[in-house]
């Protein structure tokens, strides 16, 4: 949008769900999904994939979506999840939650439920860290022998 940021991925399409199409279960795939149908089940891209979701204006899913990139321009009811970036176009309706690392959001987008911003960080596991006891109640015994 500025010009220093990096282009998204191009919406090369490798598997099409036509608008007058039901699909009821979850989708798992790889490469380019277009959804003009209707989604009864979650759409998760493989793990390791650079997949990339596109939602028409016709299309809608009723599930959980697990895309890296996802392009919506049409109605999810469930949550979103996207590790790399999520683009809403000015029809695209989502009730849940939308979990992003880069967002863009068209005039006219709605999206009821949060928007929670999911860094490099989010990627990473978290360790716990664990603050040390006061040697007052470190409680000391003897060495045994063996």
């Amino acid at each position: 949008m500025w010009g220093n940021a990096k282009k998204h991925k191009s919406a090369r399409i490798d598997t099409i769900i036509g608008q007058h199409t039901v699909l009821e279960g979850d989708i798992h795939f790889t490469g380019g999904l277009h959804v003009d149908g209707k989604v009864k089940g979650n759409v998760i891209a493989d793990g390791g994939s650079d997949a990339v979701l596109t939602l028409s204006e016709q299309g809608s899913i009723e599930g959980e979506v697990r895309v890296p990139d996802v392009m919506l321009n049409g109605t999810v009811r469930g949550d979103v999840h996207a590790t790399e970036r999520v683009e809403l176009a000015a029809r695209a309706r989502v009730t849940g939650n939308v979990y992003y690392h880069l967002i863009e959001m068209a005039m006219g987008a709605e999206v009821n439920g949060n928007l929670v911003h999911r860094g490099q960080e989010a990627a990473r596991p978290v360790l716990k860290e664990v603050a040390p006891k006061p040697a007052s109640e470190v409680k000391a015994r003897p060495l045994e022998n063996s």
